[in-house]
């Protein structure tokens, strides 16, 4: 067997990968497999969702689930959608989630059970959305555990350790829309200096740098509010990839236009090719008060990272009370590099950054090399 991960970095050690279509097919597959492990959309650049010597359990095909429950202002899916495949159908019954990250084709069970998040002051990551999940345990039983229970904090985000995730229960809220307005050149330390008011002025914000300065901030908002300029940096003419130079088309409409929440909130479309393809991805999370030292701490070794790097991105997180997550109990920042395809230069690099961010509790994220 040779399956990777959809980036290819990643040659999985499992002997089997599975594909169910039901939660039976799963307890089969679970109990006669000595050693298996779930398999979502196959974005994890680490090797977090591998089975050494084991088998896979992808949730692809797993049968879709949709029941809505108004009254207590929640949905149940399976573990196998794709977050943009769920937002749609929210959209069309009138309800949205608080948040979606940079990519709508993840999975839901896979990105709650690593953490993974969008950006904004106020929006936790995703699993923070989690009320309530079924997994089946090695046992083959299935166990469900509720927001409240003792337990729950250590079993949403846990990385694929307890079971499979069939099921989650997740809060909504009302739709709601997006403008997105990107800006460009906005000066390294003038960001730095004015960290907190940049990071509070929208919805959603992320910066996007090549270790010089700041080519765009990209500014998610649910009032009419763009400005011309916003702290020296200008508004981009037209749309933008968060790659110097490459094509747009596949990024979410920009120009202040406003649109549903799912079509502004990540920065890819669903049809398109996850982000840019051939790269490499590591993430370093740094609690909130220590951001800006951070930053100007991978700043000073930007003459290493820049030949290596596609592009790096800036985003805010708040806090949840997940016992894995990285922001557990604080809020968090998160520094994140697209690196090109080039492993073994990258491997030599991440030391150096991450010993420039020891002195800020700087932790990896679980999907992320390091």
């Amino acid at each position: 067997m040779s399956e990777t991960n959809w980036a290819g970095n990643v040659t999985y050690g499992a002997s089997e990968v599975f594909r169910p279509r039901t939660v039976g097919e799963i307890r089969e597959l679970v109990a006669r497999s000595p050693r298996i492990r779930a398999l979502g959309s196959r974005h994890s650049f680490s090797r977090v969702a591998d089975a050494q010597n084991g088998a896979l359990l992808s949730l692809q095909n797993l049968e879709r689930v949709f029941i809505l429950d108004r009254d207590a202002g929640t949905v149940t899916v399976d573990g196998g959608v794709r977050y943009g495949e769920l937002a749609k159908q929210l959209h069309a019954e009138g309800l949205a989630l608080h948040n979606l990250a940079s990519l709508p084709h993840i999975s839901i069970a896979g990105a709650v059970a690593t953490s993974t998040h969008g950006s904004g002051d106020g929006n936790a990551s995703l699993a923070s959305a989690v009320v309530g999940l079924e997994l089946m345990t090695a046992s083959g039983e299935l166990k469900w555990f509720r927001r409240g229970d003792a337990d729950f904090p250590g079993a949403v985000v846990a990385l694929g350790a307890l079971g499979i995730v069939t099921k989650l229960t997740l809060a909504v809220e009302q739709t709601y829309t997006i403008a997105q307005t990107v800006y460009e050149n906005l000066p390294f330390e003038t960001a730095l200096k004015n960290f907190d008011a940049i990071f509070s002025s929208a919805y959603s914000v992320s910066l996007f740098t090549d270790w010089r300065d700041f080519a765009q901030v990209w500014r998610k908002s649910r009032l009419l509010d763009a400005p011309e300029t916003f702290f020296g940096a200008t508004k981009a003419v037209g749309p933008r990839h968060p790659i110097p130079g490459a094509n747009p088309e596949s990024c979410t409409e920009q120009m202040g236009a406003f649109g549903p929440w799912h079509e502004r909130l990540p920065h890819f479309k669903l049809e398109f090719t996850p982000s840019f393809g051939a790269e490499l991805q590591t993430e370093y999370l740094v609690p909130r008060e220590f951001a800006p030292d951070a930053l100007r701490a991978v700043l000073a070794l930007g003459e290493r990272v820049a030949p290596l790097l596609l592009v790096s991105e800036i985003r805010s997180v708040a806090s949840d009370d997940f016992w894995l997550s990285p922001f557990f109990q604080s809020p968090g920042v998160g520094i994140h590099f697209t690196f090109k395809p080039d492993w073994p230069k990258v491997k030599e690099l991440l030391p150096e950054i991450e010993a420039a961010l020891a002195p800020f509790q700087a932790r990896p994220h679980w999907g992320k090399l390091s």
